[in-house]
Formats: C-alpha cells, sequence, structure tokens
C-alpha cells in the first residue's frame, strides 16, 4: 500500500501559518475507500467551530467508484476529532485573533486518515508576490549549483 499525502499546495501560499495542529476525520467506509483512491481535494475547504465541534466544510471526496446507493455526498460537512482543550484553544484563536483555520494536508497514520489542521492569517497581495519572487529565486539559485556541478 502506496503512503497517502494530499497537500493543500494553494494554503501556504494564501495564509501565514501561525499554528499546525493534527485531528482525525469521521468518515463513512466509500468515503475512506475513495480517498485510498486518491480522488481528494482540499484546495478549497476550511474549518468552523460549531456547537464546540470542529467541522470540515468544502472538501470534495468523489464517489467511491464501487460503491451503491449508500454512496456519500461529495461535499457533505465533515467533523474533525480533537480534545476539547484543542478545539477552545483553535475558537480563541478565531475569535479573538480574527485567524482562519484551514487544512493543510491529509495522510495516513497506520490505518488511520489524520488531517493537519493550520491556524493563519490571510497574506496580502504585496506578500503573496514576496513569496513568489522568493520561490523564484531559490528554483533559480538551485539551477545554476546543478549547472556548476556538471
Amino acid at each position: 500500500m502506496s503512503s497517502l499525502a494530499i497537500k493543500n499546495k494553494k494554503a501556504r501560499f494564501n495564509y501565514e501559518i501561525v499554528d499546525t495542529l493534527v485531528v482525525g476525520l469521521q468518515l463513512t467506509g466509500t468515503e475512506i475507500k475513495s480517498i485510498r483512491e486518491g480522488k481528494v481535494n482540499i484546495n478549497d475547504a476550511f474549518l468552523v467551530i460549531r456547537n464546540d465541534e470542529l467541522i470540515l466544510i468544502n472538501a470534495h471526496i468523489s464517489p467511491y467508484s464501487h460503491g451503491n446507493r449508500e454512496n456519500h455526498d461529495p461535499t457533505r460537512s465533515r467533523k474533525c476529532l480533537a480534545h476539547k482543550q484543542e478545539i477552545l484553544k483553535l475558537k480563541v484563536y478565531t475569535e479573538e485573533k480574527g485567524l482562519t483555520l484551514v487544512p493543510l494536508k491529509l495522510f495516513m497514520k497506520k490505518q488511520w486518515l489524520k488531517c493537519e489542521i493550520g491556524v493563519g492569517r490571510g497574506k496580502k497581495l504585496h506578500d503573496k508576490r514576496a513569496t513568489q519572487k522568493e520561490r523564484d529565486l531559490k528554483r533559480e539559485t538551485d539551477q545554476a549549483i546543478k549547472r556548476i556541478k556538471r
């Protein structure tokens, strides 16, 4: 079985990540089978806290190809499994400090699916340009080093 790691590449570009937390997800059988096939998209997903529960919204898990009438809704809200103290800490971040909760990565830990959550502050346009400039500069220097080594 291959190691599964679905990353949200847009999250680190659009948000300055302040803190991270790893939580579990409450899924149905057809959802986990579809995720193991790699048919999941978390680029537009975000998390909210309702009734002291952490909820993943707008994550698209495609219906399982061999599923029957019991197949799941692709964009339904999914409950995240975390300790009460962790949820209250995240609630303070979002309400008092005005930060956002975004999923950074989905990965398997033994047989369990985990979600890495980032607590982030939205970047302004000039911050995004600076990030892109740093990335381009790093790529150019790496390419120059490779040429010199040849």
